[in-house]
Order: structure tokens, then C-alpha cells, then sequence
């Protein structure tokens, strides 16, 4: 199965990388999608890439919470990242303002920036949206002609939210946010909703370790090589097997990053 969006540069992977990737290859996690969330980390998850050569691919771009740091020459940089194979979308990008690490103005201008670069190098789109969806649907609105393909990343809300992505025709990126009965009532709602067409499956390692995981790691870390566990909670609410969403999620993933079998 595909993992669309681990986030191998950040710190807390630093000292065991290779154990990681090893575990993830051993769970039947392969290949892995390498988050890029600004200029230095789509740097280092191209770089990644080339060390793992068709297990690593990696998206380019800016997160919301570093769009401030957008401008002309970065957005340049990573337009020629977007140029090698081993990257395949642009991203993750989007509007987060629930925190607003980075003022609106400049989340919303940075967000239009990558639509167009998506647009013009005809790539598909890694997206964030948290606290933001009428803003985030109004653009897309706009711009989901000129775009190959779309992913909502780590899509957290409820059917409503769905239907609107839904309706313009995106893929949706599910994480073990589905398996925290609380806090992912909304989303469990939402899952058996999903065309098959549609879903993917993702870690978001290090984040999201599934709440129900048991027994818990030694590390409060979320790894690739327990998307298979994000995988069985999905197929118990689609009333379907781990291995049906295994294998659906992987041919979308692939027809999605127009990946090489």
C-alpha cells in the first residue's frame, strides 16, 4: 500500500530514518510520499528521494503556516524541484487558520502561487485546509479547471465538507484521525462516503498516531509502518477488508502521482 504524505524530514525521524523506512518496506508500505512544507524541507524530501530511489517520492511547496515565507525567488527554487521525476505534486499548500502562523493575506496569496505553478507544470496538488473551507472551496472553485488533480490531505471534516470536494471532483487523503472515535466523529461519518475512486490513505507520520493503537509504541510517533492499521479501521467503517482498501487506495495513488508500477 501507498503512504501518501509521511513527513520523514523533521526532526523526530532524525536519528533512525533508515529503521523507519526499513519498518514501513517490512509492513508492506511502499512507496511513501515525502511531505515537502517549505523551501529547506522540499529540499531535503527531494534529497531523500535520491537515496531511496522508488521508495521515496516527494511533494514540493509551501504549508500554510510558512507561506510568509513564500516569494518570488523560493517559489522559483522549488519550480525546478518540481522538474525531477522523484517530485510529484505541488504542496502540501492551502489555508490553515486555525493558528494563523502565517497572517491570511499571505496564506491566501501563497495558496493562488502554487495553484497557478500546479496549473502551469500540470501537477497534481497536495492540499491542507484546516478551519478554512469556504475560503479554501471558494478558490479551488476558481482554479480546478486549470488543475490535473487534487488531493485534500489529511481530510478531517464531515460529510458536508465532502460533498463540496467531492463536487469538484478530489481525491481525499484519510489518516488515523479515523480512528479517535471523539475528536474523528465527523470524519467516520464521512468515510463510508467516499467513492472508491477517491480515497487515499495516508500516516502523516510523525504526527496522528492512532489513538486506539495497542499495543502504544515505546514512542509517542506515528510511522509509516502503521498505515496498515489506518487501512483496517477504514475498511471496518466501509463494511470492506484491509486488503480491498489496500489495493483500491494503491491504484488511485498510483493513477493519482502518475506513478510507475
Amino acid at each position: 500500500m501507498i503512504d501518501i504524505g509521511v513527513n520523514l524530514t523533521g526532526s523526530s525521524f532524525r536519528h533512525d530514518l533508515a529503521e523507519v523506512i526499513q519498518r514501513a518496506l517490512d509492513a508492506g508500505v511502499n512507496p511513501m510520499i515525502v511531505t515537502g512544507t517549505n523551501l529547506i524541507h522540499s529540499q531535503q524530501a527531494f534529497e531523500l528521494t535520491s537515496a531511496w530511489p522508488g521508495v521515496l517520492y516527494s511533494t514540493a511547496g509551501f504549508h500554510p503556516h510558512h507561506a510568509s515565507e513564500q516569494d518570488e525567488q523560493s517559489l522559483a527554487t522549488v519550480a525546478d524541484l518540481l522538474d525531477q521525476p522523484s517530485v510529484v505534486a505541488v504542496g502540501e499548500c492551502g489555508l490553515d487558520f486555525n493558528r494563523n502562523y502565517s497572517p491570511r493575506q499571505d496564506q491566501l496569496k501563497a495558496f493562488v502561487a502554487q495553484l497557478e505553478l500546479a496549473a502551469d507544470k500540470q501537477l497534481p496538488v497536495f492540499l491542507h485546509q484546516r478551519d478554512a473551507h469556504g475560503d479554501f472551496v471558494k478558490i479551488l472553485q476558481r482554479w480546478r479547471h486549470k488543475l490535473v488533480n487534487a488531493v485534500v490531505h489529511c481530510f478531517t471534516d464531515g460529510p458536508e465538507e465532502l460533498r463540496a470536494y467531492l463536487d469538484m471532483d478530489l481525491y481525499v487523503g484519510v489518516t488515523g484521525w479515523v480512528c479517535d472515535e471523539k475528536r474523528g466523529r465527523a470524519l467516520r461519518q464521512a468515510v463510508p462516503l467516499i467513492p472508491e475512486q477517491r480515497l487515499m490513505i495516508e500516516t502523516d507520520a510523525p504526527y496522528l498516531l492512532p489513538k486506539d493503537f495497542t499495543p502504544k509504541p515505546q514512542r509517542n510517533r506515528n510511522e509509516p509502518a502503521f498505515l496498515p492499521h489506518v487501512a483496517a479501521a477504514i475498511a471496518g467503517l466501509r463494511d470492506t477488508s484491509p486488503d480491498a482498501i489496500a489495493q483500491q487506495t494503491t491504484e488511485n495513488s498510483r493513477r493519482f502521482f502518475q506513478l510507475d508500477e
